[in-house]
């Protein structure tokens, strides 16, 4: 099944995406920077989330590891 049709592997997903962002604005910001509008800015704002949001991201991070690895 897609990703986009399971509920719990889109969750996965964008988690990965914000955790994947911000980590790679942390190493070179300059390449997140430049895209803030159009297409490219969802990395952005991606990485911005998981800045400004980073403890409750962890947290959905480590119930959805919880989740995947008990719970399946």
């Amino acid at each position: 099944m897609s990703a986009i049709f399971n509920f719990q592997s889109l969750l996965t997903v964008i988690l990965l995406l914000i955790c994947t962002c911000a980590y790679i604005r942390s190493l070179a910001p300059s390449i997140l920077d430049r895209n803030k509008t159009g297409l490219l800015g969802i990395f952005w704002k991606c990485a911005r989330i998981g800045e400004r949001k980073s403890p409750y991201v962890a947290v959905c991070c480590i119930v959805m590891a919880f989740s995947i690895l008990f719970m399946q």
